[in-house]
C-alpha cells in the first residue's frame, strides 16, 4: 500500500483545542493501540501516547518483542504495522479541574471520541489492542454487537480474541496492574495473531474468539 504520510505524530493533522497527545505510529498500520488518557497511559511530557509512565514502558516491551517497534522502549519509538492513539487525547489535569478527577469526565470522553473515530478510519487497520476498561468499553460499544454481552472488564478479557465489525479486537488490562503472566500472555497472542492471515478477519461476522 502506497504510504498515506511519512509523519508518525499526528500524521492526520487534527486540531486539538489545547494541549494533546496525538495519535503516533505508522498510518499505514493493521495494528491501532487504542489506549486511554495521558494521565493514565503517559505521554503528557513527550507528546507520543504510551510513555513516561509504567503502562508504556510495559506495553512498549510487548509490541517490541512482536516486531512491532525497534527497542523495547524509547520516548519516540520507531514504529512498524503499529499506530497508537488515545480515547481522551487532551492533556487531562487533575488539579486544573479536581483534585478527586484522576480521570476526564463522561462529557468529556464524549467530546474527544470523534478524534479517536477520525484516526481509526484513516488508519483502517485491521487488529485493535485495546488498553483499558475505557478503551474496551468503546471497542465493544462501537465496532460489535457485544456490548449487552460481555463485560466491559479488561482484566477478564485480557489477550482474548473479540471478532467485530471489521477488526479483530483484543483487550488488554491495565499494564500497570500485569503479572509477568499477563505480560507473555499478551505477548503469545500477538504473536499467534500476527503469525497468520489476520487480515482475513476484516469484514467477518461477530464472534468471540
Amino acid at each position: 500500500m502506497e504510504n498515506v504520510t511519512s509523519e508518525v505524530s499526528n500524521p492526520f493533522g487534527i486540531r486539538y483545542p489545547g494541549a494533546a497527545v496525538p495519535g503516533y505510529g505508522d498510518a499505514n498500520a493493521d495494528v491501532h493501540v487504542v489506549g486511554d488518557h495521558p494521565g493514565r497511559h503517559g505521554g503528557a511530557g513527550t507528546g507520543v501516547p504510551f510513555t513516561e509512565r509504567v503502562a508504556g514502558v510495559r506495553l512498549q516491551r510487548v509490541l517490541h518483542a512482536v516486531g512491532l517497534l525497534a527497542e523495547p522502549y524509547a520516548d519516540r519509538p520507531d514504529v512498524t504495522n503499529c499506530f497508537c492513539s488515545y480515547a481522551h487525547p487532551e492533556v487531562w489535569s487533575a488539579a486544573e479541574r479536581s483534585e478527586a478527577a484522576l480521570d476526564p469526565d463522561e462529557a468529556s470522553y464524549a467530546d474527544a471520541e470523534r478524534y479517536l473515530d477520525a484516526e481509526l478510519r484513516a488508519v483502517n487497520a485491521h487488529i485493535l489492542v485495546l488498553v483499558g476498561d475505557r478503551a474496551l468499553g468503546y471497542g465493544l460499544r462501537e465496532h460489535t454487537a457485544l456490548a449487552d454481552r460481555l463485560p466491559v472488564d479488561a482484566a477478564a478479557l485480557h489477550a482474548e480474541e473479540v471478532t467485530g465489525r471489521g477488526f479483530l479486537l483484543v483487550p488488554v488490562m491495565e499494564p500497570s496492574a500485569w503479572t509477568p503472566a499477563e505480560e507473555r500472555s499478551l505477548r503469545e497472542r500477538l504473536e499467534t495473531i500476527l503469525g497468520r492471515d489476520y487480515r482475513q478477519t476484516k469484514g467477518v461476522a461477530t464472534t468471540v474468539g
